[in-house]
């Protein structure tokens, strides 16, 4: 089943974003379940969130999937929100 993980960056964590990149693109490909991936951006262009479509078999999975991630983990996140979601198009 498909999940949309929608996170929102805490203002003061800029700095934890960059220093967690490597590890959390690295988390991404290792799980195998991301469809879609990417930073959500303000009106200046700068990264303020995360954007995930991930497989998973139900939310519980999503859950897990969102806690492990290291930018959770770093505690760069303000807010998590989890949906399930059906693709139509693409």
């Amino acid at each position: 089943m498909l999940y949309l993980v929608i996170c929102r960056d805490r203002p003061e964590a800029t700095g934890v974003r960059a220093a967690t990149r490597d590890a959390h693109l690295a988390y991404l490909k290792a799980t195998g379940v991301v469809t879609l991936a990417g930073p959500l951006m303000d009106d200046a262009g700068a990264m303020n969130g995360s954007l995930l479509v991930i497989d998973v078999a139900d939310r519980a999975a999503a859950e897990v999937f969102a806690a492990g991630d290291p930018y959770a983990a770093a505690g760069l996140f303000a807010s998590v929100e989890i949906v399930a979601w059906k693709r139509v198009l693409g």
